[in-house]
Protein backbone atom coordinates (compact mmCIF):
# COMPACT_ATOMS: atom_id res chain seq x y z
CA UNK A 1 0.00 0.00 0.00
CA UNK A 2 1.25 3.25 -1.33
CA UNK A 3 -0.19 7.13 0.17
CA UNK A 4 -2.20 9.34 -2.40
CA UNK A 5 -0.37 12.11 -0.32
CA UNK A 6 2.94 12.77 1.71
CA UNK A 7 1.66 15.55 4.37
CA UNK A 8 5.55 15.92 5.38
CA UNK A 9 4.20 16.90 9.45
CA UNK A 10 6.90 15.63 11.36
CA UNK A 11 9.74 18.19 12.49
CA UNK A 12 12.00 17.80 15.24
CA UNK A 13 10.93 19.30 18.62
CA UNK A 14 7.16 19.94 17.33
CA UNK A 15 4.60 21.20 19.59
CA UNK A 16 1.08 19.91 19.47
CA UNK A 17 -0.41 23.46 18.66
CA UNK A 18 1.99 23.64 15.30
CA UNK A 19 1.39 20.18 14.44
CA UNK A 20 -2.20 20.80 14.94
CA UNK A 21 -2.52 23.78 13.13
CA UNK A 22 -0.45 22.34 10.12
CA UNK A 23 -2.34 18.65 9.80
CA UNK A 24 -5.60 21.30 9.79
CA UNK A 25 -4.46 22.82 7.07
CA UNK A 26 -2.58 19.97 5.18
CA UNK A 27 -5.84 18.10 4.85
CA UNK A 28 -8.14 21.21 3.80
CA UNK A 29 -6.24 20.83 0.35
CA UNK A 30 -6.32 17.07 0.42
CA UNK A 31 -10.36 17.26 1.05
CA UNK A 32 -10.83 20.13 -1.01
CA UNK A 33 -9.15 18.38 -4.22
CA UNK A 34 -10.19 14.77 -3.42
CA UNK A 35 -13.84 15.78 -2.15
CA UNK A 36 -14.45 12.34 0.37
CA UNK A 37 -18.07 11.26 1.18
CA UNK A 38 -16.83 9.36 4.09
CA UNK A 39 -13.21 10.38 6.06
CA UNK A 40 -11.86 7.37 8.40
CA UNK A 41 -9.80 8.22 11.23
CA UNK A 42 -7.80 5.59 13.66
CA UNK A 43 -7.01 5.86 17.19
CA UNK A 44 -6.69 8.66 19.24
CA UNK A 45 -3.33 10.10 18.07
CA UNK A 46 -3.21 14.29 17.15
CA UNK A 47 -3.30 13.78 13.71
CA UNK A 48 -6.53 11.58 14.42
CA UNK A 49 -8.20 14.42 16.16
CA UNK A 50 -7.35 17.24 13.81
CA UNK A 51 -7.87 15.76 10.74
CA UNK A 52 -11.82 14.57 12.06
CA UNK A 53 -12.36 18.19 12.56
CA UNK A 54 -10.93 19.25 8.82
CA UNK A 55 -13.25 16.49 7.74
CA UNK A 56 -16.02 18.17 9.91
CA UNK A 57 -15.33 21.57 8.60
CA UNK A 58 -15.37 20.03 5.01
CA UNK A 59 -18.66 18.30 5.51
CA UNK A 60 -17.91 14.79 5.14
CA UNK A 61 -19.12 11.99 7.04
CA UNK A 62 -16.51 10.55 9.92
CA UNK A 63 -15.97 7.39 10.16
CA UNK A 64 -14.04 6.57 13.82
CA UNK A 65 -12.12 3.22 13.87
CA UNK A 66 -11.20 1.99 17.22
CA UNK A 67 -13.93 4.35 18.88
CA UNK A 68 -15.38 4.49 22.51
CA UNK A 69 -11.62 3.83 24.26
CA UNK A 70 -11.61 5.46 27.77
CA UNK A 71 -9.78 6.26 31.00
CA UNK A 72 -12.18 8.71 32.10
CA UNK A 73 -8.30 10.94 32.96
CA UNK A 74 -8.26 13.89 30.28
CA UNK A 75 -4.46 14.03 30.83
CA UNK A 76 -4.07 10.32 31.20
CA UNK A 77 -2.92 9.08 28.70
CA UNK A 78 -1.51 12.93 27.19
CA UNK A 79 -2.84 14.29 24.67
CA UNK A 80 -4.75 10.78 23.66
CA UNK A 81 -7.49 10.52 25.86
CA UNK A 82 -8.57 14.42 24.79
CA UNK A 83 -7.60 13.40 20.80
CA UNK A 84 -10.50 10.31 21.13
CA UNK A 85 -12.86 12.34 22.86
CA UNK A 86 -13.17 15.12 20.73
CA UNK A 87 -12.72 13.20 17.49
CA UNK A 88 -15.74 11.15 19.10
CA UNK A 89 -17.93 14.17 19.53
CA UNK A 90 -17.26 14.77 15.65
CA UNK A 91 -18.04 11.43 14.38
CA UNK A 92 -20.94 10.51 12.58
CA UNK A 93 -20.44 6.16 12.34
CA UNK A 94 -18.31 4.33 15.74
CA UNK A 95 -16.62 1.36 15.34
CA UNK A 96 -16.17 0.33 19.03
CA UNK A 97 -13.10 -2.78 19.10
CA UNK A 98 -15.42 -4.12 22.36
CA UNK A 99 -18.47 -3.68 24.10
CA UNK A 100 -17.25 -2.27 27.00
CA UNK A 101 -16.08 0.97 24.53
CA UNK A 102 -19.72 0.47 22.60
CA UNK A 103 -20.96 1.09 26.22
CA UNK A 104 -18.68 4.16 26.78
CA UNK A 105 -20.19 6.23 23.37
CA UNK A 106 -23.77 5.40 24.66
CA UNK A 107 -23.10 7.06 27.89
CA UNK A 108 -22.17 9.81 25.79
CA UNK A 109 -25.71 9.80 23.90
CA UNK A 110 -24.32 8.61 20.77
CA UNK A 111 -27.30 6.45 19.05
CA UNK A 112 -26.97 2.61 19.43
CA UNK A 113 -27.34 2.40 15.83
CA UNK A 114 -24.59 4.71 14.72
CA UNK A 115 -22.27 1.98 16.93
CA UNK A 116 -21.08 -1.11 15.61
CA UNK A 117 -18.93 -3.45 17.71
CA UNK A 118 -16.19 -4.38 15.02
CA UNK A 119 -12.88 -6.21 16.85
CA UNK A 120 -10.03 -4.01 16.27
CA UNK A 121 -8.68 -3.87 13.14
CA UNK A 122 -5.16 -4.18 14.76
CA UNK A 123 -6.06 -7.84 15.24
CA UNK A 124 -6.70 -8.03 11.73
CA UNK A 125 -3.17 -6.62 10.50
CA UNK A 126 -1.33 -8.53 12.85
CA UNK A 127 -3.25 -11.95 11.53
CA UNK A 128 -2.36 -11.17 8.28
CA UNK A 129 1.72 -10.32 9.09
CA UNK A 130 1.55 -13.24 10.73
CA UNK A 131 0.94 -14.99 8.29
CA UNK A 132 2.59 -13.34 5.50
CA UNK A 133 6.11 -14.16 8.08
CA UNK A 134 5.22 -17.64 8.11
CA UNK A 135 5.32 -18.34 4.28
CA UNK A 136 8.54 -19.95 3.60
CA UNK A 137 9.14 -17.66 0.46
CA UNK A 138 8.85 -14.33 2.54
CA UNK A 139 12.07 -12.17 2.76
CA UNK A 140 12.54 -9.08 5.12
CA UNK A 141 16.37 -7.26 5.04
CA UNK A 142 15.57 -5.91 8.61
CA UNK A 143 14.57 -9.49 9.63
CA UNK A 144 17.13 -10.91 8.16
CA UNK A 145 20.01 -8.31 10.30
CA UNK A 146 17.92 -8.95 13.50
CA UNK A 147 18.57 -12.55 13.08
CA UNK A 148 22.51 -11.95 12.88
CA UNK A 149 22.42 -9.39 15.46
CA UNK A 150 20.32 -11.08 18.22
CA UNK A 151 20.92 -13.95 20.66
CA UNK A 152 17.71 -15.74 20.37
CA UNK A 153 18.50 -18.59 22.42
CA UNK A 154 18.46 -15.99 25.73
CA UNK A 155 14.77 -15.13 27.01
CA UNK A 156 13.81 -11.77 25.01
CA UNK A 157 11.95 -9.08 26.69
CA UNK A 158 10.87 -6.26 24.27
CA UNK A 159 10.59 -3.14 25.51
CA UNK A 160 9.06 -0.07 24.30
CA UNK A 161 8.26 3.50 25.66
CA UNK A 162 7.01 6.94 24.34
CA UNK A 163 4.55 8.12 26.20
CA UNK A 164 4.49 12.16 26.93
CA UNK A 165 3.15 11.19 30.38
CA UNK A 166 6.05 9.28 31.41
CA UNK A 167 9.07 11.89 30.37
CA UNK A 168 10.95 13.15 32.77
CA UNK A 169 11.20 11.20 35.99
CA UNK A 170 9.27 8.23 34.51
CA UNK A 171 11.54 7.35 32.06
CA UNK A 172 14.33 7.58 34.41
CA UNK A 173 12.49 5.21 36.57
CA UNK A 174 11.56 3.17 33.77
CA UNK A 175 15.33 2.96 32.69
CA UNK A 176 16.30 2.04 36.27
CA UNK A 177 14.07 -0.83 36.60
CA UNK A 178 15.16 -2.27 33.27
CA UNK A 179 18.77 -1.95 34.35
CA UNK A 180 18.32 -3.85 37.59
CA UNK A 181 16.02 -6.63 35.73
CA UNK A 182 18.63 -6.76 33.15
CA UNK A 183 21.76 -7.24 36.13
CA UNK A 184 19.80 -9.79 38.09
CA UNK A 185 18.89 -11.91 34.88
CA UNK A 186 21.54 -12.64 32.80
CA UNK A 187 19.78 -15.33 31.02
CA UNK A 188 17.69 -12.76 29.37
CA UNK A 189 17.85 -10.17 26.46
CA UNK A 190 16.34 -6.88 26.75
CA UNK A 191 15.53 -5.13 23.34
CA UNK A 192 14.54 -1.47 22.92
CA UNK A 193 13.37 -0.41 19.87
CA UNK A 194 14.13 3.58 21.00
CA UNK A 195 11.67 6.41 20.23
CA UNK A 196 13.65 8.90 18.31
CA UNK A 197 12.18 11.57 20.43
CA UNK A 198 14.99 13.32 22.38
CA UNK A 199 12.58 13.00 26.02
CA UNK A 200 13.55 9.02 25.55
CA UNK A 201 16.31 9.08 23.93
CA UNK A 202 18.51 11.09 26.67
CA UNK A 203 17.81 8.78 29.59
CA UNK A 204 17.59 5.78 27.55
CA UNK A 205 21.21 6.06 26.49
CA UNK A 206 22.11 7.35 29.61
CA UNK A 207 21.29 4.77 32.19
CA UNK A 208 20.72 1.95 29.79
CA UNK A 209 23.12 2.69 26.80
CA UNK A 210 26.75 0.27 28.25
CA UNK A 211 24.55 -2.77 29.57
CA UNK A 212 25.74 -6.04 27.60
CA UNK A 213 22.12 -7.77 27.96
CA UNK A 214 20.33 -5.01 27.09
CA UNK A 215 20.29 -3.98 23.12
CA UNK A 216 19.44 -0.53 21.85
CA UNK A 217 17.95 -0.25 18.58
CA UNK A 218 16.36 2.26 15.73
CA UNK A 219 12.85 1.91 15.42
CA UNK A 220 11.53 -1.00 13.48
CA UNK A 221 9.22 -1.22 10.76
CA UNK A 222 5.67 -3.25 11.22
CA UNK A 223 7.03 -6.39 10.16
CA UNK A 224 10.14 -6.63 11.92
CA UNK A 225 8.31 -5.50 15.02
CA UNK A 226 5.37 -8.36 14.87
CA UNK A 227 8.68 -10.87 13.98
CA UNK A 228 10.44 -9.66 17.29
CA UNK A 229 7.24 -10.16 19.06
CA UNK A 230 6.74 -13.29 18.24
CA UNK A 231 10.22 -14.17 19.59
CA UNK A 232 10.05 -12.70 22.83
CA UNK A 233 9.04 -14.03 26.29
CA UNK A 234 7.69 -11.28 27.60
CA UNK A 235 6.84 -7.37 26.58
CA UNK A 236 7.18 -4.28 28.42
CA UNK A 237 5.27 -1.55 27.22
CA UNK A 238 3.27 2.05 27.56
CA UNK A 239 1.94 0.95 24.34
CA UNK A 240 -1.71 0.93 23.51
CA UNK A 241 -2.10 -1.20 20.77
CA UNK A 242 0.68 -3.74 22.19
CA UNK A 243 -1.82 -4.38 24.63
CA UNK A 244 -4.06 -6.09 22.38
CA UNK A 245 -1.31 -7.30 19.44
CA UNK A 246 0.79 -8.84 22.37
CA UNK A 247 -1.75 -11.19 23.82
CA UNK A 248 -3.19 -12.63 20.32
CA UNK A 249 0.43 -14.04 20.42
CA UNK A 250 0.11 -15.59 23.41
CA UNK A 251 3.03 -12.91 25.15
CA UNK A 252 2.29 -11.66 28.88
CA UNK A 253 2.72 -7.92 28.70
CA UNK A 254 3.27 -5.37 31.66
CA UNK A 255 2.27 -2.18 30.81
CA UNK A 256 4.19 0.74 32.66
CA UNK A 257 1.31 3.24 32.48
CA UNK A 258 -1.55 4.47 35.73
CA UNK A 259 -4.28 3.83 33.25
CA UNK A 260 -5.74 2.10 30.51
CA UNK A 261 -8.56 2.79 28.15
CA UNK A 262 -8.14 -1.27 27.47
CA UNK A 263 -9.97 -2.13 30.57
CA UNK A 264 -10.72 -5.10 28.87
CA UNK A 265 -6.90 -6.79 28.65
CA UNK A 266 -6.97 -5.69 32.63
CA UNK A 267 -10.11 -7.86 33.22
CA UNK A 268 -8.85 -10.98 30.90
CA UNK A 269 -5.50 -11.13 32.91
CA UNK A 270 -3.92 -10.62 29.55
CA UNK A 271 -1.74 -7.82 30.83
CA UNK A 272 -1.16 -6.27 34.10
CA UNK A 273 -0.48 -2.48 34.98
CA UNK A 274 3.27 -1.66 36.90
CA UNK A 275 2.94 2.31 36.33
CA UNK A 276 6.57 3.93 36.43
CA UNK A 277 6.99 2.25 39.98
CA UNK A 278 10.61 0.60 39.89
CA UNK A 279 9.98 -2.19 42.60
CA UNK A 280 6.24 -2.69 40.91
CA UNK A 281 8.15 -3.32 37.30
CA UNK A 282 10.83 -5.55 38.97
CA UNK A 283 8.68 -7.90 41.38
CA UNK A 284 6.11 -8.17 38.32
CA UNK A 285 9.03 -9.34 36.14
CA UNK A 286 10.42 -11.30 38.10
CA UNK A 287 7.15 -13.31 38.82
CA UNK A 288 6.98 -13.75 35.25
CA UNK A 289 10.86 -15.06 34.57
CA UNK A 290 10.51 -17.25 37.91
CA UNK A 291 7.14 -18.55 38.08
CA UNK A 292 6.50 -20.97 35.10
CA UNK A 293 2.83 -21.28 36.34
CA UNK A 294 1.78 -17.44 36.94
CA UNK A 295 3.77 -17.19 32.63
CA UNK A 296 2.08 -19.68 31.67
CA UNK A 297 -1.51 -18.99 32.39
CA UNK A 298 -0.82 -15.51 31.48
CA UNK A 299 -0.36 -16.67 28.16
CA UNK A 300 -3.12 -18.41 27.88
CA UNK A 301 -6.13 -16.28 28.69
CA UNK A 302 -8.62 -15.43 26.01
CA UNK A 303 -7.89 -12.04 24.26
CA UNK A 304 -11.15 -9.88 24.33
CA UNK A 305 -10.04 -7.73 20.81
CA UNK A 306 -11.55 -9.52 18.33
CA UNK A 307 -10.60 -12.29 15.80
CA UNK A 308 -9.37 -10.75 12.64
CA UNK A 309 -12.32 -9.64 10.87
CA UNK A 310 -13.04 -6.20 12.31
CA UNK A 311 -12.48 -4.29 8.54
CA UNK A 312 -15.19 -7.23 6.98
CA UNK A 313 -17.56 -5.49 9.43
CA UNK A 314 -16.62 -1.94 8.71
CA UNK A 315 -17.02 -2.48 5.24
CA UNK A 316 -20.44 -4.39 5.14
CA UNK A 317 -21.91 -1.58 7.43
CA UNK A 318 -20.59 1.12 5.56
CA UNK A 319 -21.91 -1.08 2.14
CA UNK A 320 -25.25 -1.14 4.40
CA UNK A 321 -25.68 2.66 5.07
CA UNK A 322 -24.80 3.26 1.61
CA UNK A 323 -27.82 0.98 0.00
CA UNK A 324 -30.35 2.51 2.61
CA UNK A 325 -29.87 5.82 0.99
Amino acid sequence: ITPHYDLNLMSPNQNLYSLTAIIIESMRQVLEEFKPDYVYVHGDTTTTMAVALAAFYNGSKICHVEAGLRTFNKTNPFPEEMNRSIAGRLTDYHFAPTDSAKQNLIKENVATKNILVTGNTVIDALQFSVHKLNENHYSDKEIEVLKTEIDFSKKIILITGHRRENHGQGFINICKALKTIAENHSETLLIYPVHLNPNVQKPVYEILGNISNIKLIDPLSYPAFVWVMEKSYLIITDSGGIQEEAPSLGKPVLVMRSTTERPEAVEAGTVILVGTDIDKINIETEKLLMDEAHYSQMTKLHNPYGDGKACERIVNFIKKMENEK
